[in-house]
């Protein structure tokens, strides 16, 4: 079974920078889709990016240009860098996997929607204004 633990939040001002880790264990699959989500207080969890095992990403409108997804395979950790950061980037960040039952050549299909099958317990990111 695949465990995820995030790492890297923290708080900071306006305009400033953290990079986000995902450390997955047991991720040894030929196809697979990552992802970071964020939920805000009050507010529905949303989607921020998604990766597939074979370099596809997507962003969110809201972060298109400041954020950026990327692995390393090697250690099997997904990093999320957040750069420019704005008070309304304020949430708890969650990494996700979806491990399709049969080889996906595009994993992440479904966007934001695709049936995630493991989560992170999150790490908070506080952006001061």
């Amino acid at each position: 079974q695949v465990q995820l633990v995030e790492s890297g939040g923290g708080s900071v001002q306006a305009g400033g920078s953290l990079r986000l880790s995902c450390a997955a264990s047991r991720l040894n699959y030929g196809s697979y889709c990552m992802g970071w989500f964020r939920q805000a207080p009050g507010k529905e969890r949303e989607g921020v990016a998604t990766r597939g095992s074979f370099g596809s990403t997507t962003y969110a409108d809201s972060v298109k240009g400041r954020f950026t997804i990327s692995q390393d395979n090697a250690k099997n950790t997904l990093y999320l860098q957040m750069n420019s950061l704005k008070p309304e980037d304020t949430a708890m960040y969650y990494c996700a996997a979806y491990i399709p039952i049969i080889f996906q050549r595009n994993p992440c299909s479904g966007g934001f929607g695709t049936a995630f099958d493991y989560w992170g317990r999150g790490t908070q990111v506080t952006v001061s204004s």
